[in-house]
């Protein structure tokens, strides 16, 4: 039998002329024109729609709004394809068990991993050669963008098992950077303490990683007194909504950058050398910013859901106006890099009432299965988000009692169930009656935001 080999399913030098790394990267981009980019956009995306066709899934999503083949002559229509969400991908997986039908798989290889699964069964993530490595080649090419030198030592305290993120951060670096990388992996995988003693050791210069994480390393480097023996100088992870600053002053100085992105789509933007907003990579990405209700597109300087279509994904699994649900707003003004992309705020937070913790996603509405059939609980709660003086946010999660419930096991099904830990109140029945106003709403209000963000 023959089939393809990784290697041989995709044109690696084709690759790196369609998507260039490193200083050819922004020669190229910062003289380009927008009108040159919306070509090669476009022309992307025609390629991309013609895969499309070819998938169950979008055939079916495309199909039930009476879109045919010829209704989408380029990127000028991708208005009339309707968006989706981790939802519908969800839905194709309980009726197609157990990858789903969205991934149109053939003889060539894949790589597969899935979602964390915090609220439920997990989502499957596949990448054909060619989509995995451009999408390893956009983190790659982002971190050499913002200083990354072939001579640093990289700490990447990113999860690993079945998660994309450690897997698919380490095959960026090593493919694209030449830096030397260190698979620390989370507190569970590598002890902190170890870690630590890992970054003093092996001389290490920058890290990546969830910055909740990276910031109680800095409290561990202190109590172990490592750090005249520690020359970190960059930190690259996911600010989001959280404080560069006390990032930045807890490592004694080392710079901080952002950046986004999700499991479907690989990295969006980044910020640059300037570390003045995020750069979409419009040469892969195509970004819309659509109104969380209405689905219009927002103006500039406007929030707006973030929906992606990764044009480079005509292999497996194509990505095709995929709603995240995170919420950003794009900025207006020239930049100060003369780069043609257009940029973003950053994460500011979720439109569907999920909350990113620590670097996880909770979703409030999940508490109620985890608590559901208990006889001491009446199943109303609220959860309050709040933020410290530090930049740092917690949630709390207000819960009905009939008497009887020990507080400590609730906790502890919690944290079991969403992965973190979370502060507890229980109050008598009705008490959470005013804040929810399940009396005089058909939808009770289970989340109250108060970062004002």
């Amino acid at each position: 039998m023959s089939f393809p080999t990784y290697f041989e399913a995709f044109d690696a030098r084709q690759m790196l002329a369609d998507y260039p790394v490193g200083e050819e990267f922004v020669s190229r981009y910062t003289a380009m024109s927008r009108d040159e980019l919306h070509a090669i956009q476009d022309a992307q995306f025609r390629r991309l729609m013609k895969r499309g066709w070819e998938i169950p899934f979008y055939r079916r999503l495309w199909g039930d709004k009476g879109i045919e083949p010829g209704d989408i002559g380029g990127l000028a229509d991708i208005a009339k394809l309707p968006v989706y969400d981790k939802t519908d991908l969800m839905a194709s997986v309980n009726d197609h068990p157990p990858y789903g039908d969205f991934d149109g798989r053939g003889d060539n290889p894949v790589v597969f991993h899935t979602t964390s699964g915090t609220t439920g069964r997990p989502q499957p993530l596949m990448f054909g050669p060619k989509g995995r490595e451009v999408t390893n080649l956009l983190v790659g090419r982002m971190y050499r963008w913002m200083g990354l030198q072939s001579d640093d030592v990289i700490q990447s305290v990113y999860g690993h098992g079945m998660i994309n993120g450690g897997h698919y951060i380490r095959e960026a670096v090593t493919h694209f950077t030449n830096s030397l990388f260190l698979s620390a992996g989370t507190g569970i995988e590598t002890r902190s303490v170890n870690q630590v003693n890992l970054m003093a050791d092996f001389g290490v210069t920058v890290m990546v990683g969830f910055v909740d994480y990276v910031r109680k390393l800095a409290e561990v480097a202190e109590a172990e007194k490592l750090f005249d023996r520690i020359k970190l100088r960059m930190i690259i992870g996911h600010l989001g909504t959280e404080d560069r600053a006390s990032t930045e002053d807890a490592w004694h100085g080392a710079k901080a950058y952002d950046w986004y992105g999700v499991g479907d789509t690989g990295s969006i933007a980044g910020e640059g050398p300037d570390r003045n907003g995020l750069y979409v990579w419009e040469d892969a990405q195509y970004l819309e910013l659509l109104d969380v209700d209405t689905g219009a597109p927002v103006a500039a300087g406007e929030t707006g859901d973030m929906v992606v279509t990764c044009l480079f994904k005509d292999d497996i699994a194509p990505c095709i106006r995929f709603n995240t649900h995170d919420v950003t707003e794009e900025l207006t003004g020239a930049n100060d890099t003369g780069m043609v992309f257009k940029r973003i705020s950053g994460f500011k937070g979720r439109s569907d009432n999920m909350v990113k913790l620590r670097g996880i996603n909770i979703f409030p509405h999940a508490i109620g299965a985890l608590i559901e059939n208990r006889g001491d609980l009446t199943g109303e709660y609220v959860c309050r988000v709040t933020r410290d003086e530090n930049g740092k946010d917690h949630m709390r999660v207000v819960m009905e009692s009939r008497g009887g419930t020990d507080r400590d096991e609730i906790g502890e099904i919690l944290k079991r169930g969403l992965g973190i830990e979370i502060d507890l109140d229980m109050v008598g029945v009705g008490d959470t009656a005013k804040d929810t106003q399940i009396d005089v709403r058909q939808k009770p209000i289970r989340l109250i935001d108060e970062r004002k963000l």
